[in-house]
């Protein structure tokens, strides 16, 4: 049954069955374990490398889930730092700033209210994933048994490690505003927190900010309830935010997802702009100060980022998609800046990891930087005609896959860093990514072309072969 609870990147499931106090106390001794193990076998051992942090999201089972956590973690032999209630990229923050072992997020991130899980990493905020980690987890958890520990017989709750609970905020505000510059100019922005944690992260973080002036939108979550679905890559969750942007006349809008390490941006007409764009208008402000260097992009990201980043000096470096191959990517090249379509925005300056916050102060210095309109920005960049994510029901998506391949051999190049690619770019004018479901009959397409026609007609084409296509 703890099984069921691991996926591919993190670990979540519904509260309480099957993840409750009992499963969590099991995760928290395999998480010891593992972190533990690996911070001895990276070298001298620190107190601060016996020690993980820890902190957790608004939901109400999550206090519960953490101090179950917290006592598994102890249990085997792991101290703990309780940053209290948080958004995850502040525990990414806070095993860097403090130099600890790894890092214990206890949320959801944007599945609704039932649900929650814990985001696990090693030191320096390395992704603990099912191949860099979860799986000697999950193995770990299942065989400890939560009445006795260890060979020895020991019982629950005499493990020898040690809780504190610590105040980081005011560290972690001033390594947030780092990234900020208002340039004196005024910005009025539209923040919907979606009762996540971003209504307790904006507050702390840019309130009092000079010039910035917030309209806040869902921030109370003390409730642990969600009046949309905590996920901006959903459209009608944006239509409250795009709503109060053109309501109020605010240069931009964001929207966050529950546990904030992820944001999307309306324009001031109260359009959506899509994170691949938004990589692309941002890469030139991390290329100014590193002229040539890396700008990772996930691979389902429109042609348009490639082009402007190569036009603005950098390297575009394709990526597959996940926080894990993202951030290991972006750390081997020594990039910058990286972006996913997801709306993860990962920063050099912030360890290599993803923060919604910084991602918030980054934009609004650009928009800061500008006489120019949000909209009016954008527009250059896109350019080309995109699907968006559609997915298609298929019994066998291996064959489905095959048949692709075999059409498309002779027209265009194909590879298969992550799922499968088809660029017919440069002679027919499109390209496309398709993706199988980790967990469903389903094949995810991603098309874009040089206009509207095309793409239609490649759309009709496609789905001939993928399935039946079904609501999102």
């Amino acid at each position: 049954m703890l099984g069921k609870v691991f996926k591919a990147y993190d670990i979540r499931a519904t509260y309480p069955d099957p993840l409750n106090e009992d499963s969590a106390w099991k995760i928290g001794y395999g998480c010891g374990q593992f972190l533990l193990e690996q911070a001895a076998a990276g070298g001298a051992v620190t107190p601060m490398k016996k020690t993980v942090v820890v902190g957790r999201d608004m939901r109400l089972s999550s206090p519960s889930l953490r101090d179950a956590l917290c006592e598994g973690l102890n249990d085997a032999g792991a101290s703990v730092i309780d940053v209290g209630m948080v958004d995850t990229p502040f525990v990414y923050f806070a095993v860097n700033h403090l130099d600890c072992a790894g890092c214990v997020q206890v949320t959801a991130s944007h599945n609704p209210p039932q649900y929650n899980g814990f985001k696990v990493s090693k030191g320096k905020a390395k992704p603990v994933g099912e191949t860099t980690g979860l799986a000697e987890i999950r193995q770990m958890a299942v065989l400890v048994d939560s009445r006795r520990v260890g060979d020895a017989g020991g019982v629950r709750g005499c493990g020898g490690g040690q809780c504190e609970e610590r105040d980081l905020w005011d560290a972690y505000r001033a390594h947030v505003l780092r990234f900020l510059d208002m340039g004196g100019k005024k910005i009025k922005v539209v923040v919907d927190a979606s009762n996540g944690m971003a209504g307790t992260m904006v507050p702390k973080i840019f309130a009092g900010i000079d010039g910035l002036e917030i309209v806040e939108l869902y921030f109370d979550n003390s409730k642990g309830e969600f009046v949309h679905e905590p996920n901006p890559l959903v459209a009608e969750n944006l239509l409250d935010l795009q709503s109060k942007v053109r309501e109020t006349g605010a240069d931009l809008g964001i929207c966050f997802d529950g546990d904030a390490d992820r944001l999307v941006v309306v324009d001031e007409l109260g359009n959506v702009i899509g994170c691949d764009h938004l990589t692309a208008l941002l890469a030139p402000l991390f290329l100014k100060d590193h002229p040539g260097g890396a700008i990772v992009y996930d691979l389902r990201s429109s042609k348009a980022v490639e082009e402007d980043v190569r036009a603005a000096g950098g390297t575009p470096v394709r990526s597959r998609v996940g926080h894990v191959f993202m951030k290991a990517e972006l750390a081997e090249r020594g990039g910058p800046f990286g972006g996913e379509l997801s709306g993860h925005f990962y920063f050099a300056g912030n360890f290599n990891a993803d923060s919604g916050a910084i991602a918030l102060a980054e934009v609004l210095s650009l928009v800061a930087a500008s006489d120019k309109a949000l909209s009016e920005l954008i527009k250059p960049i896109a350019r080309y005609a995109q699907s968006g994510e559609i997915n298609f029901e298929v019994a066998d998506k291996d064959g489905a896959i095959a048949e692709l391949k075999e059409t498309y051999a002779g027209r265009g190049e194909i590879d298969e860093m992550d799922g499968v690619t088809v660029d017919c770019f440069a002679g027919e004018g499109w390209w496309c990514n398709v993706r199988k479901s980790n967990t469903e009959p389903l094949l995810r397409l991603n098309l874009e072309a040089r206009d509207e026609r095309v793409l239609r007609e490649m759309v009709e084409e496609l789905s001939s072969m993928l399935g039946t296509a079904v609501a999102h």
